[in-house]
């Protein structure tokens, strides 16, 4: 096997990770990342084809569960119980609890939220020139969140400082100041969310919340420390997933000269998902000695599953580095695939197609002002700033 060796929080590798991924592909369907100390799928049949098999999974085997340190109890007390990190039978469970709630009929009703949000941001723009990151990438995912759980938009600061503190626990960069702030911030996010599931238990309303806590399946229902969980996972996931894609498609779109309108936006944002996606790397391990993609695994080896490799595989995409947005649409992995599906991906896919035509309407002159920087965050990939002018 090809084995290569790239720091993740190089300034170069943080900038543009596609020639290292080239490289690692250039091996075949698996290669050895040193730094990571494991095999990586690469292909997209690799990466599409290890995401289905039961043999892997995202559950620590328990032979080999190591002790929580104590100042991480707060935040794996939620991991504990999320279904990203579960497998079956709890994950088939939480699942399809978490589905009866988080229907496409209710997500469907959020278009115009969305895209009474997504004026409102453009509205409060300062005159000619912003950072779109923090003044409409960040904010609008967040305030979605808010409405889809009844939160007043008081909470949006809150909840999206939790959510940064929480997923910064999975980069690189991760260090013992890292993991004092994310168990911190669950420890904050869940005094909230147990004080705000009390009130609508005795107090419901028509928002996710309460039917999340009305989901009912066989006289079985989530427990308070699993709606806390999946509450988390909701804001963690789609929100982080949905600021980088918004960002790194803006940027590309700009840098391109492209224009997105109602009537080419699905097609733009299935491109974008491919081309740049928000997530790079998701581990499983194997569950039983096996041998795939020429690799011999033991139970309990780990697998990194390289999307954005996946992604730009010239096997499936020709010119794969192109950011075509008239590209014919195949399956790529940026939401995964198999029982760990994103569960938001309609919802992510929605805001996306909702908000990309309405900037470039009302902003019909915007353009790039500097280069866009991409931040030190792997294994997720998202701009730092995106400053442009209008």
């Amino acid at each position: 096997m090809l084995r290569l060796s790239q720091s993740p929080t190089d300034p170069a590798f943080v900038q543009d990770p596609y020639p290292f991924y080239d490289r690692l592909r250039a091996g075949g369907d698996m290669a050895f990342w040193t730094e990571y100390d494991m095999p990586c799928a690469v292909s997209h049949r690799a990466v599409s084809s290890l995401l289905r098999d039961r043999r892997f999974g995202r559950e620590i085997p328990p032979e080999l569960a190591q002790p929580i340190p104590d100042h991480l109890v707060a935040f794996y007390s939620i991991e504990s119980h999320s279904m990203l990190e579960l497998e079956p039978p709890r994950h088939t469970r939480l699942r399809g609890l978490v589905t009866r709630a988080f229907t496409s009929r209710r997500v469907a009703a959020l278009e115009p939220d969305i895209a009474r949000r997504t004026h409102a941001l453009i509205d409060a723009l300062p005159e000619e020139t912003a950072d779109l990151i923090p003044t409409l990438c960040q904010p609008l995912p967040v305030e979605v969140i808010c409405t889809l759980l009844g939160v007043p938009d008081s909470h949006a600061r809150d909840l999206l400082r939790w959510s940064n503190a929480m997923v910064a626990i999975y980069q690189a960069r991760r260090d013992r100041a890292v993991e004092d702030a994310a168990s911190a911030a669950a420890a904050e996010f869940t005094a909230f969310l147990t004080d705000l599931i009390a009130h609508r238990r005795k107090r419901p309303t028509d928002d996710l919340l309460t039917h999340l806590i009305a989901a009912e399946e066989e006289g079985d229902r989530l427990s308070t420390e699993e709606l806390i969980a999946t509450v988390v996972l909701l804001l963690n996931a789609g929100h982080e997933a949905t600021v980088h894609t918004l960002g790194n498609g803006l940027a590309r779109l700009l840098a391109d000269g492209h224009r997105v309108s109602p009537e080419n936006a699905v097609q733009t944002v299935e491109e974008i998902l491919r081309h740049d996606p928000p997530l790079h790397m998701f581990t499983r391990y194997a569950y039983e000695d096996v041998t795939v993609f020429d690799h011999s695994f033991k139970r309990g080896d780990q697998v990194a599953l390289l999307l954005g490799a996946a992604n730009r595989d010239p096997d499936l995409w020709p010119d794969p580095h192109r950011f075509d947005p008239t590209r014919t649409a195949q399956q790529n992995t940026s939401f995964g695939a198999g029982l760990h599906f994103c569960v938001g991906a309609p919802l992510a896919r929605l805001e996306l197609t909702t908000a990309l035509p309405i900037l470039f309407d009302r902003l019909p002159d915007l353009r790039l002002a500097k280069a866009p920087s991409y931040a030190n965050l792997y294994h997720f990939h998202g701009l730092e700033a995106l400053h442009v002018t209008y």
